[in-house]
């Protein structure tokens, strides 16, 4: 799927190539998390679904708004009216899903029809999804429907929404450190023969991947995890009442100077040169993608995703915070610069 990814890149590249000319200057002044969005968006549309990402537009749309919907009415920690009436957020949430489900259920119908009887090598998430809902004897029609739609919504939503993000972050923390840029420019020229990114290139590409993963430390998108006792449990000397809900700060846990060191709050990706295990005292305190059985299913997509839109990037730009960025990490369902991220680029001497 790299050459999807890299297909899907290009846009941006044209996009900001356009603002440099268009800005009159050798500089131009640009706010990449929403363009960092729109790739990531059409990657998992091409990849998982067989269409662009503008045919997917209004989904994505739709997501978008949900999520800074139920965000804002701090579900997590307030039981708005008590939970007995509707309140107007509430019925826009209900809305909006309805309508996210219609959009996703009529863009289902239509792959359904573009590839009956393909092979079982050209099927793609999709269709395999498709497959799971209708062949299970064990449920009814609408059991069926619900079980392919809500697949559908959070490989849409988790599947481009976190990486976006996360690309965010890494641009940000890059833009305060261009020495890291140069090392991931020496790096991808060296790897990337005639400029050309494959798999086997990117899975060369240790200085952007050390990158990315001290960039996940310091701002993970996922903010907690939360599991419930199911019976009264014993964590060291702690007592866990069963039905109490244990919630872990990913972000807290990241940070922890008895961890990872007194140098807990720095970017510092050279923590990772000799990987996870040891880059900490105790490697499962890293946990962007969560461990065990719960792992995330996206994590190696979402990191060679990364890999090749920031290599692509900084192949092509150097760059260096606006005075317009302001730091924000906002909580919206998942952590985010609250404010955007407004970058300084210039094409680097090699383009």
């Amino acid at each position: 799927m790299v050459g999807l990814m890299v297909e899907s890149a290009q846009p941006l590249l044209r996009k900001w190539e356009a603002s440099i000319e268009a800005q009159g200057c050798l500089i131009a002044d640009i706010r990449v998390d929403e363009d960092l969005r729109s790739v990531s968006a059409d990657v998992i549309s091409r990849a998982c679904f067989g269409s662009s990402y503008f045919k997917g537009k209004q989904i994505f749309s739709k997501l978008r708004t949900l999520q800074k919907t139920i965000a804002n009415q701090s579900l997590l920690f307030g039981v708005p009216t008590f939970g007995f009436l509707p309140t107007r957020q509430q019925k826009e949430i209900k809305s909006l899903e309805r309508e996210i489900e219609s959009l996703i259920w009529e863009a289902i119908k239509e792959r359904e029809q573009e590839c009956s009887g393909a092979s079982p090598s050209e099927k793609d998430l999709m269709q395999l999804i498709l497959e799971g809902g209708i062949n299970d004897n064990n449920v009814g029609k609408q059991s069926s429907k619900c079980f392919i739609v809500d697949n559908c919504k959070n490989i849409y939503f988790a599947g481009h929404e976190s990486t976006a993000i996360a690309a965010s972050w890494c641009l940000m923390l890059l833009a305060l450190h261009p020495e890291w840029q140069a090392h991931i420019r020496a790096e991808t020229a060296q790897v990337c023969q005639d400029g050309l990114f494959d798999a086997d290139s990117v899975a060369k590409m240790k200085m952007v991947t050390m990158v990315i993963q001290e960039a996940l430390r310091l701002y993970p998108p996922a903010a907690f995890v939360s599991r419930e006792a199911l019976e009264e449990t014993q964590i060291g000397h702690i007592i866990v009442p069963k039905g109490v809900c244990i919630w872990t700060l990913i972000p807290t846990l990241h940070r922890d100077t008895d961890i990872w060191g007194l140098d807990a709050n720095e970017f510092k990706p050279e923590r990772f040169a000799n990987g996870v295990s040891n880059a900490c005292k105790v490697p499962q305190a890293y946990v962007p993608f969560g461990l065990g059985p719960r792992l995330c299913l996206g994590r190696n997509f979402a990191m060679v995703q990364l890999k090749v839109v920031l290599s692509l990037i900084i192949s092509k730009y150097s760059f260096s915070l606006s005075p317009k960025y302001q730091h924000s990490p906002t909580y919206r369902m998942i952590v985010e610069p609250g404010n955007g991220v407004h970058i300084l680029i210039q094409r680097t001497r090699q383009s």
